[in-house]
């Protein structure tokens, strides 16, 4: 899961970081020699897929299936050139356990809630005459995709076939080495794939110039790429972008996300002014404090600061401290030279703590407007879920209704609008009651659908918004005391402050080294459920640390830990009655009830599951003598094994193998490019896997061995020798001005800041603007000039229009676009609204919003007027094409002191007037455009605007449907 957010806040951020990935020509320029794949992503995607052309499985072998096909794809995408290493998650640290156990849990109080309705709906549809399946699936719990289960062991006994034969008969395949780290290899996969790249780098046969790609969906892989210092580095990842519509057959493509253009970004981005002297400004250090400053917003280990929201601009407002104040700071927050010291030395606590306590100085503010946002929304959303369950009402009506009056013709007319259904409505040989049990098929699924977003979408569910902290307020911290921790009073309060500081800073020490140089300690976690104030971490400077490294849990004690009681059938027999049989001596670790705290949050799985915490001590001494009782297949399960490799026979590497015994092992030293030591695992592989063939040539074998990482475990915080960097392609004008979230105007939803974040980042700018004009030629969001914009108020658009007043000489005036203009004259006018879209002031825009105009409501004037276009900064054009509009016939609207020209009434040439961003397009194909067109105009200023045509479209803005749907999903 990584850090929340991260990755959307990242691309928005710094949008020349991610790259398509060509399906056409693979990207091959970018020549990657190692390409990793954490597989949990793909096991996932594959076990319960939302994509139309992954089939939905039902068994273990429809999942391997799907994962074959998944790995073949990527493998065609990336090609590597000498290595590709799968990694699957093992055995996690207790303090990630945590976080796997609360999510197991939530999955299966969600599936309990849903399991009402889907009873319901499947005896209502069985009434209907729909046959529902008996025949239960092997993959109906998700939960199984954990260390020590039956399936994730046949899983890793179909890959190591599916990578022999691969390697024997497929051509991308045939020159590299596989390396396949499965569930019984301790740890997550993706901290097994940074170690094994952190030993590499570390060995002296290494090539700086080694080109990496992994794969995988989670945020933390790009800053755990970064932390390698490894600048030939790219994240490929699907692209998952909320509004993004794929036509069926099509994949979801995948995107390039490169660490080399991201080091850039905050090389620029992160320029220290001041910086103490004596302190040189090195970029290595750089981003092992950014890594260090992101640990702040949440992750996997840690739960967030309570004022440090991503969507409120965390990552933000921790980057604007760190560069205004780090001369203050006296230098940088962490030092990876000295990992290896005692006492945790590689962390400077005493400016830690400076600096996040700078960060809580601005959360009275970020809770005050955050208080003010939450009863807003609180009361939209209120209103909205009293409207949508009106429509629901009216629609079931209709429903009920239209049933009653059913006909052949509507059940075709049904059935006709899914497309998985036109092949049988064309068909002459379809019969009217095929064609319902079709559709009754397709509305079951829909109505399964319609159950899961009510459960896991707490709005759809009647869970409003509700403050409990009423944050901002005097006595907030000691309402989120006692809410979340259970304790009153200063002194309490106090007590609890300096346990959950000591605890927290352990956490932030634990997390630096997990992603530097490995797992500190297997048994350390985190004891609460919630994060601290920024402003309540004084006292960090005094916290010693130090930890103890322990031994990981066995793959079963850690299925055990992780489960919940209905995922008890995953477990062998004599492990499943610990959580069963009341008379466990550790019942309490598995309730059967339990609080979720979903304050604040819109989907369920967002909510704090206040589970029990496990004990180490007490779970280990209950399974140590059940291992006695375990068949060879789940004590197979049960065992700690080494990464595999596989080469073909004919490798330089594979005669080397020859020459080894059962007890003897070899220190590859790069051989092939690969640094290590090998030993035999006692067979060859040769067995084909599921749907491939055989060995054509049977002289050419795969040889199959254990594969260990070289010993060593000096982590290199900078860039090696010999290394060859890029050109440069990051400048001044990429780096967008940051304007912190609570210190904004008005609020943006996360929609306004994706959609126009060239508006909200430079709204309140000076006149002078440090983008300079020719930026729209290399970067994606554009500034047109180096000048604010002046606005201006009953600005027209027509031959007579005027440029009215200015706009801050009006504050106090309303406008007369604003929903609430009833007051208004109609023929007053309006703002001049600026088509340039980086520059329009935002208030003007969520004003336009509010506009609707259908031409059906409009009088009509005859004339015509040559057409004046915008210019790019948003003032009129001189009339330079007098051919325009030669011929043409309009019919125009009176709007004030003059009139202009119209929009044509043909309805073969339809005018939209907004673009897919929902503004005013501009005429680029202006001379041919309206050549003997009708028009009748809108009006829009003291002079008249173009208008539309006089066919049914009306002016509603597009972007209002796109703006519910991305808001949802960016919740």
């Amino acid at each position: 899961m990584g850090v929340p957010g991260f990755y959307r806040w990242l691309v928005e951020k710094y949008p020349k970081v991610v790259e398509d990935v060509d399906p056409a020509i693979q990207n091959l320029s970018l020549n990657f020699d190692n390409f990793y794949l954490d597989l949990n992503a793909i096991i996932h995607d594959c076990f319960h897929p939302d994509d139309e052309n992954i089939p939905l499985p039902t068994t273990y072998k429809d999942v391997f299936r799907n994962v074959f096909n998944y790995i073949d794809r990527l493998v065609e995408s990336v090609r590597p050139g000498k290595l590709l290493y799968m990694a699957i998650d093992g055995v996690a640290p207790h303090a990630k356990m945590n976080q796997q156990r609360k999510g197991r849990f939530l999955s299966a109080k969600r599936n309990e809630l849903l399991e009402a309705k889907v009873e319901k709906l499947n005896k209502l549809f069985e009434m209907k005459g729909v046959e529902l399946s008996n025949q239960e699936s092997e993959v109906s719990d998700s939960n199984i995709i954990t260390p020590g289960t039956e399936f994730m062991h046949e899983l890793s006994e179909a890959l190591k076939s599916f990578i022999s034969s691969r390697i024997s008969d497929n051509s991308l395949w045939k020159n590299i080495m596989v390396i396949l780290s499965d569930a019984n290899v301790p740890g997550e996969g993706e901290h097994k794939i940074m170690e094994y790249i952190r030993k590499q780098r570390s060995l002296e046969e290494y090539d700086p110039n080694t080109r990496h790609c992994i794969y995988g969906n989670d945020a933390d892989l790009i800053m755990l790429a970064m932390a390698t210092h490894e600048p030939h580095f790219s994240v490929l990842r699907e692209d998952v972008t909320p509004q993004q519509q794929y036509q069926n057959g099509a994949t979801k493509p995948f995107k390039f996300l490169h660490i080399w253009l991201l080091r850039e970004y905050l090389e620029m981005d992160m320029k220290i002014e001041d910086p103490p002297k004596n302190c040189s400004i090195e970029l290595e250090r750089i981003i092992d404090d950014f890594i260090f400053m992101c640990f702040f917003a949440g992750n996997d280990f840690l739960p967030q600061l309570p004022s440090l929201e991503v969507h409120e601009g965390a990552f933000d407002l921790l980057m604007t401290v760190y560069k205004k104040k780090f001369n203050q700071l006296g230098g940088y927050l962490v030092d990876m030279s000295r990992l290896g010291e005692k006492n945790a030395a590689f962390v400077k606590l005493s400016r830690v703590e400076n600096f996040i306590l700078m960060v809580g100085s601005y959360e009275e503010d970020i809770f005050r407007k955050r208080s003010e946002i939450l009863e807003r929304k609180r009361r939209r959303l209120i209103q909205d879920y009293g409207e949508a369950k009106q429509e629901e009402n009216n629609a079931r009506y209709s429903s009920d209704l239209a049933d009653e009056n059913s006909s052949d013709c509507t059940l075709i007319k049904k059935a006709s609008d899914s497309e998985n259904l036109s092949g049988l409505v064309n068909s002459m040989a379809a019969t009217p009651a095929e064609i319902e049990r079709e559709q009754n098929m397709k509305d079951l699924k829909d109505e399964y659908r319609r159950c899961i977003r009510e459960i896991s979408d707490l709005f759809k569910r009647g869970d409003f918004v509700v403050d409990k902290i009423k944050w901002g307020t005097h006595g907030f911290k000691e309402r989120y005391y006692e809410a979340k921790f259970s304790v009153k009073g200063p002194t309490e309060i106090e007590c609890k402050r300096k346990e959950i500081v000591q605890k927290y800073t352990e956490g932030l020490v634990w997390v630096l080294r997990y992603y530097f140089s490995g797992v500190a300690s297997w048994a350390w976690f985190y004891p609460f459920h919630y994060g601290p104030f920024a402003s309540d971490l004084y006292g960090m400077g005094q916290v010693r640390v130090t930890f103890e490294k322990g031994i990981p849990f066995s793959p079963l004690d850690h299925l055990l830990s992780v489960l919940p009681p209905a995922s008890a059938h995953a477990l062998p027999k004599a492990y499943a009655q610990l959580m069963l049989d009341e008379k466990s001596k550790i019942l309490d670790f598995f309730p059967k009830d339990f609080e979720v705290d979903i304050e604040g949050k819109r989907f369920f799985k967002q909510g704090v599951c206040k589970l029990p915490w496990i004990d180490d001590k007490r779970l280990v001494a209950e399974t140590r003598e059940l291992r006695n009782e375990l068949s060879e297949n789940e004590a197979v399960r049960n065992s700690v094994k080494a990464d595999i490799l596989f080469v073909r026979s004919t490798s330089k590497l594979a005669k080397k193998v020859g020459f080894l015994s059962l007890t003897s092992k070899l220190d590859t030293r790069i051989s092939d490019g690969i640094g290590g030591v090998i030993s035999l695992c006692h067979k060859l592989v040769e067995k084909p896997c599921l749907g491939m063939e055989s060995f054509d040539n049977k002289e050419e074998r795969v040889l199959c061995v254990y594969y260990e990482r070289p010993a060593g475990t000096n982590h290199i915080p900078y860039l090696l020798s010999g290394v060859n960097l890029l050109e440069k392609s990051i400048f001044e004008d990429d780096i967008m001005e940051t304007e912190l979230w609570h210190e904004r105007k008005r609020y943006y939803s996360r929609f306004d800041r994706g959609q126009s974040q060239g508006n909200w980042r430079s709204e309140n700018k000076s006149s002078t603007s440090r983008f300079s004009s020719d930026a729209t030629s290399r970067h994606v969001r554009s500034f047109s000039s180096n000048a604010a914009p002046v606005i201006h108020k009953y600005a027209g658009v027509g031959w007579s229009s005027g440029r009215g007043k200015r706009i801050d000489t009006m504050a106090n005036e309303r406008s007369p676009l604003s929903s609430s203009s009833h007051d208004q004259p109609k023929e007053a006018g309006s703002y001049q609204i600026n088509t340039t879209r980086d520059t329009r002031p935002q208030h003007l825009v969520d004003n336009f919003r509010q506009f609707r105009i259908s031409d059906n409501h409009l009088p009509r004037h005859g004339g015509s007027y040559q057409f004046r276009p915008h210019n790019n900064s948003g003032y009129m054009n001189q009339p330079t094409n007098a051919s325009f509009h030669r011929g043409s016939h309009y019919e125009t609207l009176p709007f004030g002191r003059g009139q202009g020209r119209g929009v044509s009434r043909s309805s073969s040439s339809q005018f939209r007037p907004y673009n897919n961003n929902g503004f005013l397009n501009q005429s680029t194909n202006a001379p041919n455009y309206h050549q003997g067109s009708q028009h009748e105009t809108v009006p829009f200023g003291w002079g008249l605007g173009r208008g539309i045509s006089s066919s049914s479209i009306s002016l509603r803005p597009q972007w209002l449907k796109s703006n519910e749907m991305k808001d949802q999903n960016r919740w």
